[in-house]
């Protein structure tokens, strides 16, 4: 037989009490069970306990070293209970984000940062993918919680708005728009453009420029807003992207001119097919996103 976690709470509510009898009561024992198991625990470590007295009982030198061993086990033992209670009712560990571009180059860092500020316990891995890829993958189940922009069809999730993407034309400085107060599309569809990895974006403007009788010329393509801002300060195109990714950064040779039309003004939610449904780590994270 071995030493097991009942035989170690055993033997230190009889040292509490002093008393078999007492700690028989004690763990709702019969005192024959718990005499039984305490000469086991004897039999295996190949020493007394305890030692009779007259009220009772008293441990040995083995015994006295048993309490030390016994205490630090069920003590190890309850910290491990409590912190799996935590992961249990989803209140610690990683929580999985899919973000689109537009998200991630502009409020959603600074989110993330309060959020994990406020959950130490919590951990976040977020996979950048267009806004096309997100929905697929939340309405299959393969992800739990999305960010994505209002240009894709949301009717099969649950989706609640939590920012606006105003979408403006970046161009330099001696660019012959640069000094115009706005542009539509209509008047810089015909320019060479410099592509944000944005496939939601790229398909929203190639629709739009379609409607014209155009299509976007592309010349290249980056994953990062400084790599496209290098790009239009040599001159290599002009780029629409969103007005929060690129207002603070501080570029002499750039200008922002407003892209005035109504689809230029998007709407990025926060979506999952079930937000009840989530655990308690996602709901915290969609609560949290949705300022609730």
């Amino acid at each position: 037989m071995r030493i097991d976690l009942t035989d170690l709470r055993l033997f230190l509510l009889v040292v509490e009490h002093g008393s078999l009898t007492q700690g028989a009561v004690a763990m709702n024992l019969s005192l024959a069970a718990v005499s039984e198991r305490i000469s086991n625990m004897e039999s295996i470590l190949g020493t007394p306990l305890f030692e009779r007295v007259r009220r009772g009982v008293r441990t040995t030198v083995a015994g006295d070293a048993l309490i030390r061993h016994a205490r630090l086990i069920l003590g190890q033992v309850e910290q491990m209970r409590g912190e799996l209670d935590t992961y249990a009712s989803g209140l610690k560990g990683r929580v999985r984000l899919m973000s689109n571009t537009a998200a991630l180059s502009s409020f959603l860092p600074q989110k993330l940062c309060d959020f994990l500020a406020r959950n130490p316990d919590l951990s976040v891995d977020v996979d950048e993918k267009p806004s096309t890829d997100i929905v697929l993958a939340v309405a299959k189940g393969h992800a739990d919680l999305g960010i994505v922009a209002n240009i894709i069809d949301l009717a099969a999730l649950q989706a609640q708005v939590i920012a606006q993407d105003q979408l403006v034309v970046v161009v330099k400085r001696t660019h012959r728009i640069a000094s115009l107060p706005f542009v539509t599309l209509a008047e810089i569809v015909d320019e060479k453009f410099i592509g944000l990895s944005d496939a939601a974006l790229e398909r929203h403007l190639g629709e739009r420029a379609s409607l014209l009788g155009r299509k976007i010329d592309y010349r290249i393509r980056m994953r990062s807003i400084e790599n496209v801002c290098m790009m239009l300060e040599a001159e290599i195109g002009i780029a629409v992207l969103s007005e929060s990714a690129v207002v603070s950064l501080q570029r002499s040779d750039l200008v922002i001119v407003p892209l005035q039309e109504p689809w230029a003004t998007r709407q990025l939610y926060v979506c999952a097919r079930d937000f009840a449904a989530l655990p308690p780590r996602m709901q915290l994270l969609a609560s949290f996103l949705m300022g609730v």
